[in-house]
């Protein structure tokens, strides 16, 4: 069978981190660069022209920053999903790239390892955040839920389906465990995003352990 490419869009203002990150990725196989922007609005632009199967994106840029930028493209029909790449580790900037989409969020003086594999992980669905950040997110989720409760609710085996996201379990391990077919778990993910209004797992888990529905001790933030 042959190699899945993951194409990859790299969104910065600054022309040097762009080809630094497009030099790195050239060495990885299964990886392909296919465009960049240097700007939110061209981050949109190109997102919708080149459809990428994963898009890296700063948050600190002119214009239209990183942040706009993943709101629009996160509520778009088929948005690829965001991998949050900044020099940026504060409250002001995770929270909001993680409830604007951002299905991962990593430091710039990660190891280029750890880049690769964020990569993979949200072209899988799959949430990527470093210690460093999901304590600051199990902060966050320490405060009260103002959310007000779906008016469609979730039926017995979307609950299941989503205490099982929010402990970190593919959608292939999700199948297994209730004995389903993973199609049938695609489903239930994305009835589950839809009905509660949310752009991916990394929002599906906030939400569980917000409202009670799995334990912090259970999730995929813990370090």
């Amino acid at each position: 069978m042959a190699q899945t490419t993951i194409q990859v869009l790299i969104v910065d203002d600054h022309a040097v981190v762009r080809k630094g990150i497009r030099a790195l990725l050239a060495e990885i196989e299964g990886i392909e660069i296919v465009g960049e922007a240097s700007d939110g609005q061209e981050a949109v632009a190109q997102a919708d022209a080149l459809g990428p199967d994963v898009i890296l994106m700063d948050l600190v840029m002119p214009g239209m920053d990183g942040i706009e930028a993943t709101r629009q493209i996160a509520a778009g029909e088929a948005g690829p999903p965001i991998l949050v790449l900044t020099s940026f580790a504060g409250d002001d900037k995770v929270f909001p790239a993680i409830k604007a989409g951002a299905l991962g969020y990593l430091l710039k003086d990660s190891e280029p390892a750890d880049l690769v594999e964020a990569i993979q992980q949200v072209y899988r669905g799959e949430p990527s955040l470093p210690p460093s950040i999901a304590q600051k997110v199990l902060k966050e989720l320490r405060r009260p839920s103002a959310r007000p409760p779906t008016p469609d609710p979730l039926t017995d085996r979307e609950m299941e389906v989503l205490r099982l996201v929010a402990k970190g379990l593919s959608n292939p391990e999700i199948g297994q465990q209730l004995v389903i077919a993973e199609a049938t778990v695609r489903t239930h993910v994305s009835n589950i995003l839809g009905k509660l209004h949310l752009a991916n797992r990394v929002q599906a888990t906030l939400y569980a352990l917000q409202e009670g529905i799995a334990s912090l001790d259970d999730s995929l933030m813990r370090e």
